[in-house]
């Protein structure tokens, strides 16, 4: 049964190793597409995991030129010791940090569940002084964003905008697709307004279809982000157009819990799947 599940996601996961996820990327580019790797994996209290993650993303960030792909990457907290302490987390990313300067490669921070979001906003604001090439992710199922997103364009952050993948109470966020939608749609004009050099982090057609017609209005850096797999009728007309896509590339032995929760997050996403499914089967 796993055999067939994984069979199923590669549609969205590059495979299980680095290779993997570099050879997907390599792919993405040659349709003039850039590339994000996110190693899968979140909560890691053992320190032999985070050094391996650790080493991992080192690695990945050394190998795009080499590979000659222009890519970045996107990083969990937890899965670089948030869950240990602020001070391992701290240290660690420093470490890519560094690394990615010296390579020349943009970070995603990845936002995780809403009792990591002040720590992650928190070390956003602290390196994004000091590396520029650095974005953070924002959910726009949390009740909280609107304020983030303000106070994080006044330092001029760099924002990638998403509908969220964890469950939360419903004290602190959005519960309907409609009321997701709908703040979505409030913050990808704020972005459009007062942003730049941000990300629209979607499937939704309709939410694509705004964010086209705002760019003609507000015009700005931005690019479309998609999960690898996903909408891909979609991808080469955007580029036609000229706006810049990006394919989110996830990797890793940890696929099965990662697929699990991208299917549950949104309903529409299985048929999403399913749809992709029928169309490698086409090509």
């Amino acid at each position: 049964m796993e055999k067939v599940l994984f069979k199923i996601a590669k549609l969205w996961i590059a495979g299980k190793t680095i290779d993997d996820a570099l050879i997907s990327a390599k792919e993405a580019y040659q349709f003039g597409r850039h590339a994000i790797i996110n190693k899968l994996g979140e909560y890691h209290t053992s320190k032999k995991e985070i050094n391996e993650t650790m080493q991992e993303y080192q690695k990945i960030v050394k190998s795009f030129k080499k590979w000659n792909i222009r890519g970045a990457i996107s990083v969990k907290p937890t899965q670089i010791g948030l869950s240990i302490s602020q001070k391992e987390y701290y240290n660690n990313f420093e470490k890519i940090i560094h690394d990615a300067s010296i390579s020349h490669v943009f970070v995603w921070l990845d936002m995780e569940s809403s009792e990591h979001t002040d720590d992650t906003i928190e070390i956003y604001n602290t390196f994004f002084s000091k590396y520029e090439r650095l974005g953070i992710a924002l959910q726009a199922n949390l009740k909280r964003t609107e304020n983030d997103l303000h106070d994080l364009l006044e330092i001029g952050a760099k924002i990638r905008l998403i509908k969220g993948a964890y469950r939360e109470n419903a004290r602190i966020s959005f519960k309907t697709k409609k009321d997701v939608d709908y703040n979505y749609v409030k913050l990808m004009k704020i972005l459009f307004k007062k942003g730049n050099e941000f990300a629209i982090a979607t499937h939704d057609v309709k939410i694509i279809q705004k964010a086209q017609y705002l760019s003609k209005k507000y015009p700005k850096k931005f690019e479309f982000q998609f999960l690898k797999g996903l909408r891909e009728e979609l991808k080469p007309d955007l580029i036609k157009k000229k706006f810049v896509v990006s394919d989110y590339i996830p990797y890793g032995v940890n696929w099965l819990p990662y697929s699990i929760r991208r299917i549950k997050e949104r309903k529409r996403n299985i048929l999403l799947l399913g749809s992709s499914l029928i169309q490698s089967h086409r090509v």
